[in-house]
């Protein structure tokens, strides 16, 4: 998605800078006609957070002043209108509809109207006058309904993106008649049945991305037709059957992502022939069979995901000369029995290496190259042993997840390298008290602590205003001791799970003070008194449970937690009021 991103960008500034040529400053009267078009949908525009809108003032909208406007200058007319919100400032938006209006701009040669968030209803049909338009661009508003067919009559499109909108219903058959196409983007939506049989006269497309919609039926045959694709996105669809034999004829290919379908079948020995691939994603489907030996002769190929797949053993001999660009391998949570982690594994310099749920055995894998690490997954198989020294050899390392193994060490041996955002050590053996791993010493990228279902023992350490910690899953451990009122200091705290414990004492009024706080798990300890009023103050929480503790009195009577499920207070002393029974007159 990023390349696409970064294509549609390059090609709006291309298309700015090749018609910037056109324009003049005070000299062009724009065309009162396509005034009063842009105005007409200033009016349709009922909120402007982004204030763009408020620059169309004045009889002249070619004199660069209107934001997003430029003409022609010969003729005054309009040939781009460009309108683009950033993505990373929410409140920045536009509300309103596409004004039938546009229609009537007919010299328009770019429409990019992006990211506005809010722009709903459905693309006019008057948009089939947009005869000289070579690129609609429609991404990240709410425009929903069907999209028209009329846009199948836009001879000289050479770029249609509507990602990032609630489309529905059948992908128009009429937009194969879009011979000129070479960038389709139709992602994020809710489109449904088969990829239409048209598209095969879309001959020209480089970048073709039909993702994240509920799209049904087979890869067509015809898409290895497309000598011009360099990226394929079909993942998150239902998409079914094998892969056409086709599509290894793409030459040019350099992404193909397939993940979250329902494709199956074996992949072909003729992978190898996609010589320009350098991404390939095809996990969480039903690919069976061998992983073929002809994949580690991609030259460009860098980034390999096949997890979640039912591919057996044994993986491929690997040559001193196969996958030489590769950075990053998924294989997890397929039939394979590795046992021990290749060498042609160990001793690349990989960036990212995930072999969860793949039988590893035995001790703790040294890997040749530990420095290139920024993210390894090996959870899920039966290592053992001490993995303290080999985590501290990882200097680059950014996240970590090991668990559900057999790994026994004490957190004190544990000196997490200063990179680390999120460790993983879940459901091993571990021992020692988390006072070993939080600290003032601590480094400020941690985020993810998560150590549930070992054998950590100790008292919940004070926390630091250091710390930047947003999950803490401690739970189903040996922990004592009281929840320190210092925890306070955790104002980034999303998630926080301490259950299945022995911590006593009451409730710190504090825990009222995480304002980001959305999960909160005390379940299954010693706690006693009240469940403070303060934890209505957090209003982003959506998930609590204080069952079975030794908690008393009037549960806080404020949304949502006296509307939360009955369940989440059961098995405690004396909690009452609403979902409870209600509270006896001295319980209040």
């Amino acid at each position: 998605m990023q390349n696409l991103k970064w294509i549609l960008n390059l090609l709006f500034v291309s298309a700015l800078l090749h018609n910037f040529v056109h324009f003049s400053s005070s000299e062009v009267i724009c065309s009162s006609k396509d005034r009063a078009s842009l105005l007409s949908f200033k009016s349709s525009i009922i909120k402007d957070t982004t204030g763009v809108l408020d620059s169309w003032v004045g009889e002249d909208c070619c004199n660069e002043d209107w934001e997003g406007v430029l003409c022609n200058r010969a003729t005054g007319e309009v040939t781009n209108l460009v309108l683009q919100c950033p993505a990373n400032e929410p409140t920045l938006y536009m509300k309103g509809t596409l004004s039938p209006s546009l229609g009537n701009l007919r010299s328009l040669v770019v429409l990019s109207i992006t990211g506005t968030k809010f722009i709903s209803g459905s693309i006019p049909n008057s948009f089939s006058n947009l005869t000289s338009l070579r690129q609609l661009v429609l991404d990240d508003n709410s425009l929903q309904g069907n999209v028209p067919s009329v846009l199948g009559r836009l001879p000289l499109l050479d770029t249609l993106s509507l990602s990032g909108n609630r489309f529905s219903g059948l992908v128009p058959p009429s937009l194969g008649n879009l011979r000129r196409l070479t960038i389709m983007s139709l992602a994020r939506n809710s489109f449904s049945g088969p990829i239409p049989v048209t598209f095969k006269n879309l001959l020209k497309l480089e970048s073709l991305d039909l993702s994240s919609n509920l799209l049904s039926g087979p890869i067509p045959d015809f898409i290895g037709q497309f000598q011009s694709l360099t990226n394929l996105f079909l993942s998150s669809n239902r998409l079914s059957g094998g892969l056409p034999v086709s599509v290894y004829r793409l030459g040019k290919l350099q992404i193909m992502s397939l993940e979250r379908n329902g494709l199956t079948g074996p992949l072909s020995d003729r992978i190898s022939n996609l010589k320009s691939l350098t991404t390939l994603q095809l996990s969480s489907n039903k690919f069976i069979g061998h992983i073929p030996a002809s994949i580690t002769r991609l030259q460009n190929l860098w980034s390999l995901n096949l997890s979640r797949n039912q591919f057996s053993d044994p993986l491929p001999a690997v040559v001193a000369r196969g996958f030489p660009s590769l950075l990053s391998i998924d294989l997890s949570y397929n039939n394979l029995n590795i046992g021990a982690i290749p060498s042609w594994i160990r001793d690349k310099q990989l960036s990212d290496i995930n072999l969860a749920g793949c039988k590893l055995r035995g001790t703790f894998p040294k890997l040749t190259r530990p420095t290139a690490l920024t993210s390894l997954d090996l959870s899920d198989n039966f290592l053992t042993g001490d993995v303290s020294a080999f985590l501290t050899s990882m200097t680059n390392v950014q996240k970590v997840k090991l668990s559900k193994n057999q790994l026994r060490f004490d957190l004190s041996k544990l000196k997490l390298p200063e990179g680390v955002a999120s460790i993983d050590l879940s459901s091993n053996l571990v021992t020692g008290s988390l006072s070993s791993l939080l600290n003032n010493k601590t480094s400020s990228f941690l985020e993810e602590v998560h150590l549930t279902n070992n054998q950590i023992s100790g008292r919940i350490p004070d926390f630091t205003e250091s710390l930047n910690l947003k999950v803490l899953n401690i739970g189903s451990n040996k922990i004592s001791g009281q929840i320190p009122s210092s925890i306070t200091n955790l104002v980034e705290l999303v998630r926080l799970d301490i259950s299945r414990n022995h911590i006593t004492g009451g409730l710190p009024q504090a825990l009222g003070q995480l304002a980001q706080l959305n999960w909160l798990d005390l379940s299954i300890n010693a706690l006693t008194g009240r469940i403070p009023d303060s934890l209505l103050n957090i209003k982003t929480i959506k998930h609590v449970s204080f069952r079975a503790n030794k908690l008393c009195g009037l549960i806080p009577q404020g949304r949502p937690f006296n509307i939360f499920p009955a369940a989440a207070y059961l098995h405690n002393l004396c909690l009452c009021g609403k979902p409870l029974p209600a509270c006896r007159k001295t319980m209040k």
